[in-house]
């Protein structure tokens, strides 16, 4: 029995080799190693260097809203149908915030646009703005497919010209810095549309047959608004919206071609997934007025189709003196600089405002892509269907 006993003191003497956990390390050993891997990874940090699309729209941001440029390029067109427009100005500073912007541009059909601008942006302590702007506009071969919905782009499609010479003043309001915006303007403008001779013109439209064919009008104008807008910028935004409706009066001084315009404008863009996808939504209706026996000149008419409204149909599609216009996109964020989009947009033209409903909608749909900064979209592309085939959009601006 001793013997038995002995060999089991011995065993539980012994220390257990099986499972045999190694010791701790020596103190400071776990945290001179995580120091040494942190110092290593410090050598192989750089900063973040954009690639070449992102770092030329980084720059053409700092430069447009920097506040200190000279010369600026500058693609406004004189009016809807104009063509590819291309142009520049000269900016001056006048103090700390105002401005004078002296511009012009030309189109491919030989359309100008030359104007002068001061603007005061910051009046009464940012609460009110002022913009004077004096010019000439002159569009030549504007497309002209007759009046009302339903007609035919194979119906024939004759091109007319107008000239404008005009000053007006505008006055915005905010009694908060962001949400509310009062806007009123008063402003002077002759307007000729010079009678288009030769055919098909001259046998298409006899001169009853559209109303200020050939005439010359001189217009007092006013116009009162208010808005309310709480989207980031109005260039590029990918939350909030805009309602807003603006009463417009046109007073001839010569003719009969006094009339009133209201028009009501809402967008809405909802944000999914943080941002990176939004649905953007769009309803404007135009709608105008006259009285005894007045009527609204053609080329003042309010029309449908061109790069931001009914994008499937050429510029001028649809003209008559109401308009409605319904667009959707669904946009993704690709990175910061790169968006994508699918869109949809429907609307109709109509001699009466009652007429202003659902039915007989023209349509169009497409893709698109845009290169945009924070606040502003620069470059544009889509592609749009119709019923009259595909159209190539190529914008400045966002569609809305």
């Amino acid at each position: 029995m001793l013997l038995p006993a002995l060999l089991v003191i011995v065993w539980l003497a012994m220390p257990s080799r099986v499972g045999a956990q190694p010791a701790d390390p020596p103190p400071g050993t776990r945290a001179e190693v995580i120091a040494a891997e942190q110092a290593a990874k410090a050598k192989a940090l750089a900063p973040h260097r954009p690639g070449r699309v992102e770092a030329l729209v980084v720059k053409a941001e700092e430069y447009l809203v920097s506040g200190v440029q000279r010369w600026h390029p500058f693609f406004g067109t004189p009016y809807q149908g104009a063509g590819l427009t291309l142009g520049g100005g000269y900016l001056w500073h006048l103090g700390d915030h105002d401005t004078i912007d002296v511009r012009g541009s030309a189109s491919t059909t030989r359309s100008s646009r030359v104007e002068a601008e001061y603007r005061a942006p910051r009046l009464f302590g940012r609460r009110a703005a002022l913009s004077v702007v004096a010019g000439r506009h002159e569009g030549r071969e504007m497309p002209l497919y007759g009046l009302g919905a339903g007609i035919a782009e194979d119906a024939g499609r004759t091109r007319f010209d107008v000239r404008q010479a005009f000053g007006i003043a505008t006055v915005d309001v905010r009694p908060w810095r962001r949400g509310l915006t009062l806007r009123g303007s008063a402003g002077y403008a002759v307007i000729a549309q010079p009678v288009r001779a030769g055919t098909p013109f001259s046998q298409r439209y006899p001169p009853a047959s559209l109303p200020g064919l050939g005439a010359s009008v001189d217009y007092l104008q006013t116009q009162a608004g208010v808005a309310y807008d709480w989207r980031p910028a109005a260039g590029y935004a990918r939350r909030g919206g805009l309602y807003g409706v603006t009463v417009s009066r046109f007073d001839a001084r010569r003719g009969r071609y006094s009339f009133r315009q209201v028009d009501y404008d809402v967008v809405q863009h909802l944000p999914v997934l943080r941002d990176a996808w939004v649905l953007s939504v769009r309803a404007r209706a135009e709608t105008t007025l006259t009285s005894g026996d007045d009527t609204v000149p053609f080329f003042m008419m309010p029309t449908l189709g061109n790069g931001t409204t009914l994008r499937g149909f050429a510029s001028g599609r649809f003209r008559d003196r109401q308009s409605l216009l319904l667009s959707g996109e669904w946009r993704v964020l690709v990175n910061s600089v790169i968006d994508t989009a699918v869109f949809y947009d429907a609307g109709k033209v109509a001699a009466r405002r009652r007429d202003l409903d659902l039915r007989g909608l023209e349509r169009s749909y497409g893709v698109g892509v845009r290169l945009h900064t924070f606040t502003a979209t620069p470059l544009r592309f889509d592609v749009a269907r119709s019923r009259d085939g595909l159209v190539f959009v190529v914008g400045a601006t966002a569609a809305f």
